[in-house]
């Protein structure tokens, strides 16, 4: 048997899951992770300042060129 791990994102695709489980065909898994990060938490400091800079105002010059 394969584990797979799912996003539900829909309240109907939730109750399919469920009536999967009462079916005996699947059989759902608590989540045992930890409580996800935040990106900006994981990734503050990784890029230094000066090219955080650099790449910022090359996101802020493509972005007015999409506007023109």
């Amino acid at each position: 048997m394969d584990t797979l791990l799912i996003e539900v994102t829909n309240q109907n695709a939730y109750n399919l899951i469920k009536e999967l489980e009462k079916l005996h065909l699947i059989k759902v898994l608590k989540n045992t992770s930890a409580p996800k990060e935040r990106l900006s938490d994981r990734f503050a400091g990784k890029l230094p300042i000066a090219d955080a800079k650099k790449l910022q105002e090359h996101i802020k010059q493509s972005r007015e060129e999409w506007d023109i």
